[in-house]
């Protein structure tokens, strides 16, 4: 197997940083960059909570309606690193699933029967998921409304699961992490909440997106991490914990940016996908050589 050592890899969260968290949808120009990125060596990794139909659909299917060339694969790892498949122009690979991660099937059929029942005017329940379990806003609701009927909605679902007996706590808003004590906690973010083993995250991702890319022998100079929470931190923390230079995007600093021990970079006024665009047309012309470096962007 041969190796290479391209200059830079993305590990990109999606909600946010690549699909607007109000429409959901991906722009042609981010889907453009990715291709540009991609197609120059650098290799792209999605890092999400979304499930891999949301990237079939969002992300894979507009990427292979540009014509990506042979020797091109994107890696998408899912559900916070419960599931991943890779794809190229001959569209997607097997999907693999860690089974242990999968949320117990009783509890999940319970949090859809409450999402039905009372919250269905506000939120509805993810089933594209395959082993954590999400109930997302609507988008015909407005964000504060949604804000305030989550709040109720996530303290009725940690009743509901201690209830059941199992060990649960609800990770803050603002920081990362787990309880060694509990099995399971609820993860609220500004668009749904998910329900989740406390062993999948974004530092899972950023471990199985190394081993995708060992596996073809591709060791990155560099890496770029993209995110929109203090969740999303995650990832770096783990690339950089583990000997990887990091630098990583917050595309919405707001809630704090906190004191790490690699570089931080932000977009000015721009957050969200305005932010994530402005970064990966940086990267785009960093990859083509017009570029020398993506201190600033704006």
């Amino acid at each position: 197997m041969s190796s290479s050592t391209p200059a830079m890899a993305l590990l990109l969260d999606v909600d946010g940083p690549i699909a607007n968290p109000e429409t959901r949808k991906v722009s042609a120009e981010i889907i453009a960059s990715l291709r540009s990125i991609a197609v120059t060596g650098w290799p792209v990794i999605f890092n999400t909570g979304r499930s891999d139909s949301f990237i079939r659909e969002q992300i894979m299917a507009p990427l292979l309606t540009t014509g990506l060339p042979a020797n091109v694969t994107f890696h998408a790892i899912c559900e916070k690193g419960s599931t991943w498949f890779s794809f190229t122009s001959d569209g997607e690979g097997p999907l693999s699933i860690d089974h242990e991660l999968k949320m117990p099937q009783k509890l999940s059929d319970s949090v859809r029967q409450l999402v039905q029942n009372k919250y269905g005017s506000h939120m509805f329940f993810d089933e594209t998921k395959r082993a954590m379990i999400s109930v997302e806003q609507r988008i015909d609701v407005s964000n504060v409304d949604y804000r305030a009927e989550q709040e109720t909605f996530d303290a009725e679902v940690l009743q509901l699961m201690r209830q059941y007996g199992y060990g649960v706590s609800r990770l803050d808003h603002h920081e990362a992490g787990s309880d060694d004590a509990v099995d399971y906690r609820i993860d609220p973010n500004i668009i749904a909440t998910d329900i989740e083993s406390v062993r999948v995250g974004k530092d899972l991702g950023a471990c199985r997106a190394v081993e995708l890319l060992a596996q073809d022998g591709i060791l990155p100079q560099e890496w770029r991490t993209v995110g929109d929470s203090r969740t999303d931190y995650a990832m770096a923390d783990w690339l950089h914990r583990n000997g990887h230079p990091v630098t990583h995007v917050d595309v919405r600093p707001a809630e704090g940016i906190p004191a790490k021990a690699y570089r931080i970079l932000t977009a000015g006024e721009l957050i969200n996908d305005d932010a994530g665009a402005a970064y990966l047309r940086r990267w785009s012309a960093m990859a083509a050589g017009e570029a020398e470096s993506d201190d600033a962007v704006v």
